[in-house]
Formats: structure tokens, sequence, C-alpha cells
């Protein structure tokens, strides 16, 4: 088990020395991450176990169409020890016979006809493998899923530190210049302690965010099924968006290509075919069955004039048998009854499925619409926002402005940089999951 994480760990390098790490850190990119999450991912081994599991059963299916042959063998001894005593005084001793009995039998049977069960059968293990297949799809669609939001939750909280030191470059620069002030008697000293509590609060809030990145990357290895203290790799810096995805085309595909639509209609296949299972117990079954019968008895005496000391007997049967129900307290129809309530079962929960994904396609559509005018509006204010906060230091600078002016510039620009980031990674978010819907992400 190491071994292969290791092995996927030496794909993007990321057990590198300390020192080297300090100097470079190699970039994890979401490509490796996936790959190494399809190899690893315990939620995906699990369904590939349980996938494998299934088509194990129907490697076996057709052999429920052959005959079923059994033998049997054994063997006897008896050590016969009599002493007897008549009326007329005759006395009579037996002891010492020995005997030896050898006996074995090969049995065939072979169903000819029980109401197209096996047929039944067959085919609903075939669908059981294909629902093991289509599950495994459902699952690998939902940790790429899952991937594509620790991932990039690691690149908005590092794009959130970038901002942070941002913000620590512009409180320190109010420091120097408070402090220059106060010096010279410009300003009271009340601007330079709040100039200096400001950027220790900043500093705080980078080391926090420093925390969050390395908890983030742990969550990430989580996913990816390495160990949580390997965080010593990078991500990249920026969060790719696809802004032309086509409502109309999404609703038109989704059907054929949502993963848990397929899933619950392989199910109401299998439940089909368990209606037709339990309806051939209506029928007779008709089975050829043939036998052969080994005897051998041998002895080294005989109790009487008419006890053999050797016998064979070797006997060959074969014919058919019908067993034909007739009365078994309704037993079948019980069973018939029960899969058609779960056909009507799985039936309602498919069209639930069918709702619930319409439901989720237009609320991520809404949302993915949303994010991407709030990220125009964002990098429009930000860019304001920016401006305004290096106009405010200017002026703080030159002396026609008071401390709080720059201190509310200072921290527009950080709620712009906050919104900016967050509706960016929450655009992404809904992105991945209108593909997740549409079954999009393994193409």
């Amino acid at each position: 088990m190491m071994k292969n994480i290791k092995k996927c760990f030496l794909l993007f390098l990321l057990l590198v020395s300390v020192g080297a790490l300090k100097a470079q850190q190699q970039v994890l990119t979401l490509e490796q991450a996936i790959d190494v999450a399809l190899k690893n991912n315990f939620d995906i081994r699990l369904a590939r176990n349980t996938a494998e599991l299934a088509a194990n059963d129907y490697a076996y299916a057709n052999f429920a169409f052959v005959p079923r042959l059994n033998a049997t063998a054994g063997t006897t001894w008896n050590n016969t020890a009599t002493k007897q005593e008549f009326v007329n005084g005759t006395k009579r001793d037996t002891s010492g016979i020995k005997s030896n009995n050898l006996s074995g039998n090969v049995t065939l049977s072979w169903t000819l006809f029980d109401g197209l069960k096996m047929f039944a059968t067959r085919n609903k293990i075939a669908s059981i493998r294909d629902l093991g297949e289509l599950a495994i799809k459902d699952q690998v669609q939902n940790s790429i899923s899952t991937i594509i939001g620790g991932y990039y939750n690691i690149v908005q909280q590092k794009q959130q530190l970038k901002a942070l030191a941002e913000q620590m470059s512009i409180s320190e620069e109010r420091v120097k210049l408070s402090d220059a002030k106060f010096s010279t008697g410009l300003a009271p000293k009340t601007d330079l302690l709040q100039s200096k509590v400001d950027l220790n609060a900043q500093k705080a809030l980078y080391i926090r965010q420093q925390t969050l990145i390395e908890q983030s990357k742990a969550l990430l290895n989580q996913l990816m099924a390495v160990p949580a203290g390997a965080t010593g790799y990078d991500v990249v810096d920026s969060i790719p968006l696809n802004t032309g995805l086509s409502f109309s085309v999404l609703q038109q595909n989704i059907a054929n290509n949502n993963t848990a639509i397929k899933v619950q209609q392989q199910n109401v296949n299998i439940s089909a075919l368990t209606i037709k299972e339990s309806k051939a117990d209506y029928f007779p079954v008709i089975s050829f069955n043939s036998g052969y019968n080994y005897n051998r008895n041998t002895s080294n005496a005989a109790t009487n004039a008419f006890s053999p000391r050797f016998s064979r007997n070797g006997v060959l049967s074969y014919g058919f048998t019908a067993a034909i129900p007739i009365f078994n307290g309704f037993n079948v129809k019980r069973q018939v009854q029960n899969a058609r309530i779960d056909f009507d079962f799985q039936n309602i929960t498919l069209d639930n499925v069918k709702s619930q994904v319409d439901l989720s396609l237009n609320n991520a559509f809404r949302d993915y619409e949303y994010y991407k005018k709030q990220v125009s509006l964002e990098e429009e204010t930000n860019d304001l926002a920016r401006e305004n906060a290096m106009v405010a230091l200017e002026r703080f600078k030159q002396g026609v402005s008071t401390i709080l002016e720059v201190k509310i510039a200072q921290q527009s620009l950080e709620d712009s940089y906050y919104r900016l980031i967050q509706a960016r990674y929450n655009t992404k978010l809904a992105e991945t999951e209108l593909g997740r819907l549409n079954g999009a992400l393994l193409q």
C-alpha cells in the first residue's frame, strides 16, 4: 500500500528535501491531483471492489444452464463375532468373520425448464454487473468534482494570502509615514500606534492564512489518499473559468449523461428482471436425472450356506422429473407482489432522481450566471479600490488627509480582494457542478 502511495507521489515530486522546498516548491497541477486520486481514492477503490464482485458473479452466470454432477464414495469394514447355543444343545461360534463393503455413486441433474428463470437470473446478473460499472463512473465523477473543489480551494486561499501580503505592505508604509510625522510633530502618536496595531492584526491574519493553506492541502491529500503531512508542494496561481456554458445544451444532454440517473435506471431494469424471476416459480421445473450406483461386498467366510462371500452390484438409472407447484401457501404470489412493489419504488425513485438533478442543474446554472457577473463587477471594483487606496496613501503622505481615510480605503481594498477571490472560486465550483451533473468531468 505504502509503495503505491510513494509511486504516485513521485509523479509530481512531492517528496523532496526540506532545503529544496525552501528554495523552490514543486507545483502540483490539477491533472496530477486527479490522476493520483483516481488511483488511490478510498471511495473509488470501494466502488471498484463492489463492481469486481458483480463482474465475478457474471463470469459464472452461464453455468446455471449446465448440469450438476455429484459423486460419493465410501467403504466399511466389519468384524463379526457371533456365538450361538441351540435348544438341542449344539453350539455355534462364527467369530472372526470379516467383511468389507465398498460403495459409490455418481448423480447427474440437469434442469431443462424452470419457467425461464435461468435466463432472467443471467440477465439480472449482467445488469448488476453493469450497475457496478455505472456506480464506479458515478463515484469517479463525484470524486473528481471534490478534487477540483479541494484543489482550487488551496488556490483561492493562496490568493487570499497574496492579498494579505499586499495589505501588509500598505500597513508597513503607513507605519513609516506615521512614525515620520510623529517624529516631526506633524501627527499625534495615536496615528503611529493605530498603524502598528493594524499591521500586527494583518500579520496575525497572514499567519492564520498560512495555517489554512496547510489544512487545505492536508484535506486534498486525504482525497488523494496520500499522507496528510506531505504538504510541501505548491499549486497554480489562478483559477481558470469556462464562461461559455449553455443551459439549453446542458439540459438537452443531461438525461443521457448524468451518472446518477443512469444508476437508477439500471436499478429499475434489475427490479423488472426480479419480477420475471419470481413469476417463473409458477411453472413446473422439468429436469433430466441420471445416476450410477456401485456396491461391492467381500467376506472371508459365510454365516450360512446362502450367504455370498463376494457380491458386486452396479445400477445405471436415468429419467425425467417434473416438480409441479400446486400450493405453497401463496408464497410465490407474495414474492411476485413484493417484486412489483419494488419495481414501482424504483420507478418513483428514478422520477425523484430526475427531479433532483433538474433542480440541481437549475440552481447550479443560476449560481454560475450570478458568480460570473459578480466576478466582472468585483474586478472593476478591485481596480477602483486599489487606486483609491494608493491615492489615500499618497494624500496621507502629503499631509492632506487623515489616517482614518487611509484605513477606510485600505479596508475597502481588503474587502474587494476577498469578494473577488471568493467570486472566482464560487464560479469554478458552479462550473464544476454543472460538469458533474452533465457527466462531463470524465471527458
